[in-house]
């Protein structure tokens, strides 16, 4: 899958000043960034997160899910790192897209859990891609990583592309009344290793 390196500049927030670097999935047109603080290319594991865009809860501040606060949590533990990347993907929704993923929460209002919604509109539970990954990992010159998640397919994913992943570090943070069947969705039908 190809992707273009397109260029960096600073992004200063309010936990360190990172370094923002676009990528060009030449495939689809889509968009993505890193965020990456301090020497990553030093060739020691590097504090990582694998991000996927969500609208809703990273800019909306939504409830519904955990993903604003994981996103803030990992930039939180890179800036008291000192050192650090995060890899922000364009893949709203599990993949499905914004549109759709408010179908899906209409579907969620009246019932549904998050898996059952997405596959009542057509789609597979989870159809994310991370082989973009490699390319800009590589590009950035980072061969391990100390993965911040709690979803094992993206360990896997990581993995199989030959990215060292010498440790998972639980991301448990968000958690409300209004994500607990969510979370345990995720949890059950996912997968996702929710102990810390």
């Amino acid at each position: 899958m190809p992707v273009r390196y397109i260029e960096s500049s600073k992004l200063p927030t309010q936990w360190a000043v990172f370094e923002m670097h676009g990528f060009e999935d030449i495939d689809n047109n889509k968009e993505h960034i890193v965020l990456s603080l301090g020497d990553i290319a030093d060739g020691e594991p590097v504090l990582a997160r694998v991000h996927s865009e969500c609208l809703t809860g990273d800019a909306l501040f939504s409830l519904r899910c955990d993903c604003g606060s994981q996103l803030q949590a990992a930039m939180q533990a890179i800036a008291k790192e000192g050192r650090g990347a995060i890899l922000y993907l364009r893949q709203e929704g599990r993949g499905i897209g914004l549109l759709n993923k408010i179908k899906a929460y209409k579907l969620q209002d009246q019932g549904a859990d998050t898996v059952e919604a997405n596959e009542a509109l057509g789609f597979g539970a989870d159809m994310r891609d991370y082989s973009i990954c490699r390319e800009m990992l590589d590009h950035l010159q980072i061969g391990a990583v100390q993965l911040m998640t709690n979803n094992p397919r993206k360990v896997k994913a990581l993995q199989d592309m030959g990215i060292n992943v010498v440790k998972r570090i639980p991301l448990r943070t968000g958690e409300n009344s209004h994500n607990e069947k969510y979370l345990a969705t995720k949890a059950g039908k996912l997968g996702h290793m929710m102990d810390d």
